[in-house]
């Protein structure tokens, strides 16, 4: 396996998380897919086989903090390393909140999946990678991490932490081999469980509201991994002002 690098898409679900395990196991990548259910990942390794690629599922709850050194060096045993992390972790059941009823409790429910995994999960592959000189860890969140958007707090302050984190990750550690990402999406990823979730019982969503194909998300990362020329995508691209 020494030859051969790994994804680990932390959070790997039907529409982002395929997406990438096809466009970066389609480079000669081997995929680690990380959900918390066993069945969907075990699907999802058994289509990916039918089409070349090695992965393999590793169930994991994500807001087990204390389980995620452990859960990485599962990974690593099994692959030999982990080139490239990817944590998208993105409930399909988020309850956004409006500024003035947040809590602090409320955003302390929030803040394992939001805040403190991908935090955990780069600290956790880090090591690795330092070691080699080389690798790459993007977190993926949704727009209200650096856009104002009244009625919709809550995950966006916790997502802004995390995209600071990768931000200042990125700079601290670019001169050693590694890069540190953020992509935030401002839309519904096409086929996804949140768009399943959205459009439950014939549910229409707001015309004005943009659906993305995740093969083109998974694009961008490839190519932003890949360039390394800046630390931070936003999808779809915000106009010019």
């Amino acid at each position: 396996m020494a030859d051969k690098k790994t994804i680990a898409i932390f959070g790997a679900g039907s529409g982002l998380g395929a997406s990438l395990a096809t466009r970066f196991g389609r480079e000669g990548y081997a995929v680690a897919l990380v959900a918390r259910r066993a069945n969907p990942l075990d699907q999802s390794v058994a289509e990916l086989a039918r089409t070349g690629i090695e992965a393999a599922a590793f169930p994991a709850d994500l807001t087990n903090l204390d389980g995620i050194p452990a859960l990485v060096r599962s990974i690593e045993q099994r692959f030999g390393s982990i080139d490239v992390a990817i944590y998208a972790a993105l409930p399909s059941n988020v309850g956004f909140v409006p500024a003035v009823d947040l809590d602090a409790a409320t955003l302390r429910s929030m803040a394992s999946v939001f805040t403190f995994a991908p935090v955990e999960v780069a600290h956790s592959v880090l090591p690795g990678q330092l070691a080699r000189g080389d690798g790459a860890i993007v977190i993926v969140g949704g727009l209200s991490a650096l856009v104002t958007m009244p009625g919709l707090s809550g995950v966006g302050p916790l997502m802004a932490a995390a995209r600071n984190y990768a931000l200042t990750l990125n700079a601290e550690v670019a001169r050693q081999g590694i890069y540190a990402g953020t992509v935030n999406i401002g839309a519904m990823i096409d086929r996804s469980a949140g768009l399943r979730a959205a459009t439950a019982g014939g549910k229409e969503l707001d015309p004005s509201f943009p659906v993305v194909d995740p093969d083109d998300i998974a694009e961008e990362i490839w190519v932003l991994i890949n360039k390394r020329d800046r630390a931070e995508l936003i999808l779809p691209p915000l106009p010019q002002s």
